[in-house]
């Protein structure tokens, strides 16, 4: 309906809630009076003296009896202001409140006021229409041109209120752009949650329940009033629509902010800056949104950053993470992702984590079909390069970095750590397995250093492995290095013009091992070609297939002795035998990354059918048994590393001699990381092109410091020796 109508005067602030929803016996300010905490001195009604002083300074109201006070209560503090229905005043005397350089008389001026409760000492001026609101203590409100909020307010959850139809629910469809995957948001949402509900759509008592469960999280009955928390500051902003803002939060030159659950606290404030648009969402705490950014159904997680721009649609972003000046349609996004170049794009897909898309990257922006139901998912650590492009649908192995380059076909890399290369002069897809590993362990080292340093969170609701080496990516590691097993045996097969149909991939991988083990050499001269990793006719080389079978031997080593050597140091009383009776068990095989956090996929589908039968009923319960599954994942991952190390040195038990060895090549293999990462990094120290900027050594080290003064390297050499006498003391243990 698109046209002004002509109602009475009392309609202003009365029927907030329609008749046909108010429960018997209540009135419309029953939900407001849950949500208010009165002053412990209550509120009254204003005296004769007060009313005068009011009306002398041009203020009107359409019932002063309406309006409720609390002392001390200065009303030269109120002027040329216009109040409707039931407000409710807190203390308000003649102080100043400064927020960084502004500063505001307590008090309200210029402003229309329809049936609010206003905290201690509040500043509201200029706000030239405020209705059905809550204002918490010590709030700044300057020049605002609309801020109310409905009867049927949602917050950004993805419920329905009585009387409303279905179709008015919020959705975000994530992952796919059909919205075959949509889920309802909610305050308090995950990645895990996000992924839990998306992923595995063919399970329909889990789709059923949790969307009965989130329908019935909240009040589904009209009349919350908006709520903006203590010390907020909100000023020269346009329209606040139906919003829950928490304590503590900054709001500056916002275009529209509707529908939506801020949340905000003292030690994790969220700002939100000039010219931006949120519509649809939820917010976490900590979180900073500026300079023209939009975003439509969609949730942010705590400490997060939108700035320049960006565009976020229909998406999940994830706790600890950035994006900027680009546009993203569509996903799934778990904790730690880095996106900041204008013309990136990234539609359609699960991203899991410790990500970072470079500029001109266009991920699942072009399609190879006439449909746009297709999909990417990407392990955690995925990076792509300069202008890069992938079409859907794609899937990648953790830690797969694409070089420069427009892959022109549907790719799934089963090798965890590879760099990929589309070499158009050979027409050839290349792929190198174990790249971090082999040629940038600076980076690869420092990767789980600085998502951890960065993870400032207060709420740490999202449980976030960030160690390169886990269950998750040993198991792709295993894989992996069965897959360069049979694909070198094909090669050396085919060089030998010998045939290798009939020929089972046991036999295959066995010959393959036998040929690393003896002739390394002439592996290295081999073709390997890979199988299934892109939907071409044309080649897929593996490179330097003989290297990245041992690099990808010393990563399962040096995770599980790590692992178990974490054991032994966490209890002063292991021994070498208690560990090896604790540890025991069958390897786990199967692990998922559900929102950052690793659990076994039997423990997932475990939860799964506990909340398809209704055993777990509410969010609350599934974040427990989550809460519950990361407090035994230490142990977990202990004994996945010690069953992995056992397969490693081809025992069903440790003995004392095999831990022995084992101790002794994890301490090469940490040498060797000491190495490499100094190595890696001073490539860049001794690149002519990067000197020939500087005039001579001294700008160049005044500019960039030398080698021996990184930081990071330092740390990594003090760490090598703490490992070191780490293993010479749980030595001495056996």
């Amino acid at each position: 309906m698109n046209r002004v109508m002509i109602l009475p005067p009392e309609n202003i602030s009365e029927n907030f809630i329609s008749k046909e929803f108010l429960p018997k016996g209540k009135d419309e300010y029953y939900q407001r009076n849950k949500q208010t905490i009165p002053p412990e001195s209550g509120w009254r009604h204003l005296r004769s003296d007060e009313v005068e002083r009011l009306v002398k300074n041009d203020n009107t109201a359409g019932n002063w009896d309406d309006i409720r006070v609390t002392d001390p209560f200065n009303p030269r503090q109120i002027k040329n202001s216009r109040f409707f229905g039931l407000v409710r005043l807190g203390s308000i005397r003649n102080v100043i409140l400064q927020h960084h350089d502004l500063k505001l008389p307590s008090g309200i001026t210029n402003s229309l006021i329809i049936s609010c409760d206003i905290g201690n000492d509040v500043a509201i001026h200029d706000v030239h229409y405020m209705a059905h609101y809550i204002i918490g203590d010590n709030c700044m409100l300057l020049n605002i041109d609309e801020m109310q909020a409905t009867d049927h307010a949602k917050f950004g959850n993805g419920i329905v209120k009585e009387g409303e139809p279905e179709n008015v629910r919020t959705w975000l469809e994530l992952m796919n752009e059909t919205g075959c995957r949509r889920v309802l948001p909610f305050d308090g949402m995950t990645t895990a949650d996000a992924y839990l509900w998306a992923k595995y759509i063919d399970d329909t008592a889990l789709q059923t329940n949790l969307k009965k469960m989130t329908q019935e999280s909240m009040d589904c009955h009209r009349g919350y009033y908006g709520t903006l928390g203590n010390n907020c500051v909100i000023k020269n902003s346009l329209i606040i629509k139906d919003v829950k803002i928490g304590s503590n939060c900054y709001i500056k030159g916002a275009s529209k902010l509707k529908n939506l659950t801020i949340n905000s606290t003292e030690d994790e404030s969220t700002q939100i800056g000039e010219g931006v648009t949120l519509v649809n969402g939820i917010i976490g705490y900590g979180c900073h949104i500026f300079y023209n950014c939009i975003a439509v159904r969609f949730i942010i997680g705590n400490n997060s950053n939108l700035k320049y721009g960006a565009r976020l649609l229909n998406s999940f972003l994830g706790d600890n993470s950035t994006i900027s000046c680009c546009e993203v349609l569509n996903n799934l996004i778990f904790p730690a992702h880095e996106q900041h170049h204008n013309n990136s794009f990234l539609i359609a897909a699960v991203v899991m984590g410790q990500s970072n898309m470079a500029a001109g990257a266009t991920m699942g922006s072009n399609h190879n079909s006439r449909s746009n139901d297709n999909e990417i998912q990407a392990g955690r650590g995925f990076w792509p390069g300069l202008c890069a492009s992938v079409k859907h649908s794609c899937r990648f192995a953790s830690f797969i970095l694409l070089s420069k380059a427009d892959y022109p076909s549907e790719l799934d890399i089963p090798l965890p750590f590879a760099l990929l290369n589309n070499n158009v002069s050979k027409n050839q897809l290349e792929v190198m397995p174990a790249f971090w590993w082999l040629y940038d362990m600076y980076a690869l080292a420092r990767n789980s250093w600085k998502y951890k340093a960065r993870d400032n969170r207060i709420h740490k609701v999202q449980h976030i492995e960030f160690d390169p080496y886990a269950p998750d990516t040993m198991e792709e590691v295993i894989i992996a290095r069965r897959l360069l097993e049979i694909w070198i045996a094909k090669s050396a097969l085919r060089k030998e013009m010998k045939p290798v149909d009939g020929i089972s991939e046991e036999e295959l991988a066995e010959t393959g091992r036998k040929l690393l083990a003896e002739d390394s050499d002439y592996v290295a001269r081999l073709e390997v070609l890979g199988e299934k990793m892109e939907c071409s006719k044309r080649k897929v080389v593996i490179l330097k297939a003989s290297k990245a079978w041992h690099a990808y031997g010393d990563m399962m080593y040096y995770y599980a002795v790590k692992n178990l050597l974490d054991f032994m140091a966490s209890d002063p009383n292991a021994t070498f035998v208690s560990m090896c009776n604790d540890l025991k068990g069958k390897r786990q095989h199967e692990w998922v990354n559900l929102g950052g956090q690793i659990m076994p996929k039997k423990d997932l589908d475990q939860l799964r059918s506990d909340i398809g039968s209704g055993k777990l009923s509410t969010w609350r319960e599934i974040h427990h048994r989550y809460d519950k599954l990361w407090d035994r994942y230490t142990l977990d991952k202990q004994k996945h590393a010690y069953a992995l190390l056992c397969e490693l040195l081809n025992a069903d038990r440790l003995s004392e001699s095999l831990w022995h060895t084992a101790l002794d090549k994890v301490i090469d293999i940490q040498k060797y990381i000491c190495e490499q990462v100094y190595v890696s990094r001073k490539k860049d120290y001794d690149n002519q092109f990067r000197k020939a900027t500087f005039r001579k050594p001294e700008e160049m080290e005044a500019a960039i410091g030398t080698i021996d003064d990184n930081s990071f390297i330092v740390q990594v050499k003090e760490e090598t020796g703490e490992f070191l006498k780490l293993v010479e003391s749980i030595r001495s243990r056996s």
